[in-house]
Parts: structure tokens; sequence; C-alpha cells
């Protein structure tokens, strides 16, 4: 007889958040690793610290919008036509930093993304921007119409 008892796993706990409030199923995230480029003497040829996340957009649950904000701002890690977002990171040293680095990049692009902009109101100038404007103007105009040549 078995001590062990199940609990069941409430729903939604077993997905991994990357940003506040979104959330992914584990298969979504995958990670390669390769040897990262410039300064590190040996160690860069013998480590594959350059950490690569990819992330399927497919089964992500977010809104429409946000989606789209976060294609069209982050398009130079789109690829598979808007499928996956691909993050490599290889600043660091070590392949954990380096991963961590790659979880920063997403989760601060995801929280752009899910910044609504404000709508741009339409404005006119006043009144005094457009006698201002047209002073100006009729000033440079007579300043040109001056250097005329000499009779």
């Amino acid at each position: 007889m078995s001590d062990h008892i199940e609990h069941p796993q409430p729903e939604g706990e077993h997905r991994f958040e990357i940003a506040p409030g979104v959330r992914v199923e584990p298969d979504a995230l995958s990670w390669s690793y390769t040897s990262s480029r410039g300064p590190g003497g040996q160690n860069v040829n013998r480590r594959a610290t350059r950490a690569v996340l990819r992330l399927n957009l497919v089964g992500i649950d977010i809104p429409e919008r946000v989606l789209r904000r976060l294609i069209r701002d982050e398009r130079r890690w789109v690829v598979d036509d808007g499928a996956a977002l691909l993050i490599a990171c290889e600043e660091n040293r070590s392949q954990s930093r380096n991963r961590q680095g790659c979880l920063d990049q997403l989760r601060a692009a995801m929280v752009r993304a899910m910044h609504e902009p404000k709508p741009r109101k339409k404005t006119k100038p006043g009144r005094g921007a457009i006698e201002r404007r047209l002073r100006e103007k009729r000033e440079h105009a007579q300043r040109k119409a001056r250097r005329g040549r000499l009779e």
C-alpha cells in the first residue's frame, strides 16, 4: 500500500508565464544552444553558451491585436511567416545567463506589445501660429528679393 496521494493539478498550473498575465504551454517554448562568437578564449570554442529561444505563436493565448503588435514591432525575430519568434542571446559567458537573457528580451517585447497606444487626436495650429508662419514667409521672401542684381 502506498502513501502517495495524487492531487489534481489546477488548470493552468503547468503553464509557463512569459509576461504578466501571459502564460504558454511548456511545449510552445523550445531551446537550442550553439557556440558563441566574440571574446572568451578557449571557453568559446568548447562550450555551447549561446541560447536560442523559439516561441511558437500559434498556440499562444493572447488577444489578436497584441499578437499583431508583437509581430509588427519585433519583426527581426519573426520566422516561419509569423508562426514563431526566434530570440538569441550570447552576451554572457554562461549558458544559464544567456537563457535568462532570452526570457528577459521576450518578456520586455511582450510587455511593449501589450501596452495599448493612445489614439492620436487630430489638432489644428492656432491662429497665432498661422500668423507667425505667414509673417516669416513674407520676411523670407523679402530677404530673397533684396538679393537681386545691382543695376
